[in-house]
């Protein structure tokens, strides 16, 4: 299959990822308020398209509950200057869903960093857990956001994926 004029340039920022994957998934920093947020489903559409049509998977479609879940959470990482799947009210991953009208299964993949949504997709793939949530066959929806922390760009992403 081809993958198109990019190829070279994600198989090259896929290698990038995997060497630094560690420190922008576990850079945790205690910022001021939140910069700017916002959801992203829709530029991160054609990313996640791209990844499941290319393991044999059907496209995700965005889904407005799923984001609202994702910037909450982005929101809430950003305040607090920690990712974490849970709220400092010690509101579990289940329970958000759950509060948005989330019912089935569902996962979640965080990150931290400077970055664009290459970067990001790039860095998930080539994290098992992140990977394994994305081609999940059981997920039909997703939402994606971020919230930045006001310091050089930094963001707090959140991808929420549901039936």
């Amino acid at each position: 299959m081809h993958l198109g004029p990019n190829a070279d340039r994600r198989r090259f920022l896929a290698g990038a990822a995997a060497l630094g994957a560690a420190l922008f998934l576990a850079a945790c920093q205690t910022g001021g308020g939140i910069g700017d947020a916002g959801g992203a489903s829709d530029s991160g559409a054609a990313y996640l398209r791209e990844i499941r049509e290319s393991n044999g998977l059907v496209p995700l479609s965005p889904d407005s509950r799923l984001e609202k879940a994702a910037l909450q959470q982005a929101g809430y990482m950003a305040r607090s200057g920690r990712m974490a799947h849970t709220t400092g009210w010690g509101k579990t991953f289940a329970a958000r869903m759950n509060g948005n009208g989330v019912e089935g299964a569902a996962a979640e993949n965080i990150a931290f960093g400077r970055m664009d949504l290459d970067r990001l997709f790039s860095m998930w793939m080539n994290s098992q857990g992140h990977r394994r949530n994305m081609l999940d066959p059981r997920f039909s929806r997703f939402g994606l956001a971020y919230a930045g922390t006001g310091q050089d760009g930094q963001r707090y992403w959140a991808l929420v994926l549901g039936r």
